[in-house]
């Protein structure tokens, strides 16, 4: 079904012109002063990196993530000298990763900045990350002048070292890419970026400016004109005609991250049909956790209540709002699929029908709060549904009781998280990559939307681990990042942290091991390969950064060591030694993988 587009709110974008030689009137315009446009008159002659730093200040933009080389410098100076704070990370991929927590954060888009070469393509991996993930990210990159490319310049980053399709076109990893050569090109820019912001989904731009280009003159943005964006919106025939089906069939509400602008009226209306509710990973919290009508998560370290609740009560209907059901999300079960049809709501009209081709599914592009405020508006306050039994529920377990020997077990240490971290204090926890992120989604419980962060999108190892300086930049205040010892390893930003002050703190899952890939394999029948880490104190390390932090070897420990990193003001770091013999809960992980061929013509695992 199709539906009228709603405006949103209007937005400023700047107006930029190139600086001619002197301040005259334009060619073509009256030749007296006082006919002279406005914003000639007023302007101030600057360099292109001032009128892209105002560009992006008009834009919203209030921190900036990256590392400084000598083909960027202009523009860092520029940076350096607005209002827009810099904060200069310890690699590229970690500065987008904050950059992404930072945008979800605040709710505004975040800037990074990368030199030529190894600075662009070191920031790949967090910029794909961003598209999958839906941020707001702008990337402003260096490249090389038009008279050196070709030439063996240092750090090259031209046609002959790299491919420009991809990179500086608009495609699967930028919504806009584009190169300036000349400040003529930066009214236009500012146009396209100002629109692309606007989004309510995601937004992955990139800005390449070469040297020379930077040091180019140009006129600052003086004055602004109004662009209005255009969203898909509910029809009041076709919010009557989805109400009318769901309060004539049964039906259940799967939430996901795209959904958390929405959690109130999603609670209302599950509250006035009785709807069960079920929630992806990224989507915990915005319908509570200990609501009674929370079936429980779905997908990787989801609950076996879900698959309970889909076998025993099977809906009509099931009501998507904001998940692309993914692997991580759905596992693509055909368990998951309601006996009619999906009703799939998203703002991206590639979305629905495409985890369960099978399945019929009513595609519906609509922003999610307006949609349900759509559907509250035909529902009566409350609907009597006759339910033989009661709702399936995730029940947390019997908290264990701290044994006296023996490394921690993560179970264990998720129930101190819990009562310590999430209902002790505000802050945002994200987990990493791997076990933590199965253990976190299984066990942890949350009744308001914005609390849990996981990047189920892409799965980057360090994105968590880099991510939370971010976040607590954003919020100002502690951020809390659940990690492994080889996503710790691989990326972190702990100097970083150090160097502002942030509240951050890890907590380090620390087995010796690459635990998911030992697990994993043995779940799958193979033997494991090299998945050992030698052993690291990781206490050690942080302190050797200016950091703090403590060791816990035992449960008992647990908790005072967690309170020790709640009270602290700057970095801290909380290394846990782990059983690795605890396997996380993936929930139908291994099972994935072995219909995508994980065990060819072997056979299928256990």
């Amino acid at each position: 079904m199709s539906a009228p587009p709603v405006a949103l709110a209007a937005a400023p974008v700047p107006r930029i012109t190139v600086a001619p030689a002197a301040p005259v009137a334009p060619a073509g315009w009256g030749g007296r002063a006082s006919e002279v446009p406005p914003y000639y008159a007023d302007s101030r002659y600057a360099k292109l990196s001032d009128a892209l730093v105002e560009v992006l200040e008009d834009l919203g933009v209030e921190t900036a993530f990256g590392l400084i080389g000598g083909s960027i410098a202009p523009f860092a100076e520029a940076l350096g000298a607005g209002s827009i704070k810099v904060v200069h990370c310890r690699h590229e991929g970690g500065a987008v990763f904050a950059a992404i927590e930072a945008s979800f954060a605040s709710g505004k888009p975040s800037l990074v900045f990368t030199t030529t070469g190894p600075g662009l393509t070191n920031a790949l991996t967090g910029v794909v990350a961003a598209r999958r993930d839906g941020a707001k990210v702008i990337l402003i990159s260096a490249s090389t002048a038009a008279p050196h490319r070709g030439r063996w310049a240092f750090q090259e980053t031209s046609s002959y070292t790299m491919p420009l399709s991809g990179l500086f076109t608009s495609g699967p990893i930028f919504h806009y890419a584009v190169s300036i050569e000349q400040p003529a090109e930066l009214p236009e820019i500012a146009r396209r970026l100002a629109i692309g912001t606007q989004r309510p989904e995601g937004f992955v731009a990139h800005v390449a400016v070469p040297l020379a280009a930077q040091n180019a003159r140009a006129m600052t943005p003086t004055s602004a004109k109004t662009i209005a964006s255009l969203i898909p919106g509910s029809s009041t025939e076709m919010a009557l005609d989805y109400a009318t089906v769901l309060m004539e069939e049964s039906f259940a509400i799967w939430v996901g991250f795209g959904a958390r602008e929405a959690s109130g009226p999603i609670r209302e209306l599950a509250e006035r049909t009785g709807a069960p509710v079920l929630c992806s990973p990224r989507g915990k919290g915005i319908f509570p956790e200990d609501h009674p009508q929370f079936v429980g998560v779905t997908g990787f370290g989801g609950h076996e209540s879900v698959r309970t609740f889909m076998t025993e009560e099977r809906p009509a209907y099931m009501l998507v709002l904001g998940t692309r059901l993914g692997e991580f999300t759905s596992f693509w079960d055909p368990m998951m699929a309601p006996s009619k049809a999906f009703i799939h709501v998203d703002l991206d009209p590639e979305v629905p029908g495409v985890a369960y081709p099978n399945v019929q599914t009513f595609g519906v592009q609509a922003e999610i709060g307006a949609f349900v405020q759509s559907l509250l508006a035909h529902i009566p306050a409350r609907i009597t549904r006759d339910r033989s039994r009661p709702i399936p529920r995730n029940i947390p377990p019997v908290p264990l009781s701290p044994r006296n020997g023996g490394p921690v077990r993560p179970g264990f240490l998720m129930e101190v998280i819990q009562r310590v971290i999430v209902e002790g204090s505000d802050a945002v926890v994200m987990t990493e990559a791997g076990n933590a992120f199965a253990w976190g989604s299984h066990a942890l419980r949350f009744e308001q939307p914005g609390r849990y962060r996981v990047s189920t999108g892409f799965g980057s190892m360090g994105h968590a681990t880099a991510g939370i300086i971010g976040a607590a930049l954003a919020r100002r205040g502690k951020a809390v990042a659940i990690c492994g010892d080889g996503a710790m390893l691989m990326n972190n930003e702990v100097s970083t942290a150090v160097h502002y002050n942030l509240p951050a703190v890890w907590i380090i899952l620390n087995d010796a091991q690459y635990g998911m890939i030992d697990h994993g394999m043995r779940a799958l029948g193979m033997e494991p390969v090299e998945t050992a880490i030698p052993p690291c104190d990781f206490v050690m390390i942080a302190r050797g950064m200016g950091a703090e932090g403590v060791r816990v070897e035992r449960e008992a420990d647990v908790d005072p060591a967690l309170v020790q990193a709640l009270a602290a003001t700057g970095p801290f770091v909380v290394d846990v030694i782990v059983d690795p013999r605890s396997p996380a809960p993936f929930h139908r992980r291994n099972q994935s993988l072995n219909e995508q061929g994980a065990m060819g013509t072997l056979g299928k695992a256990q």
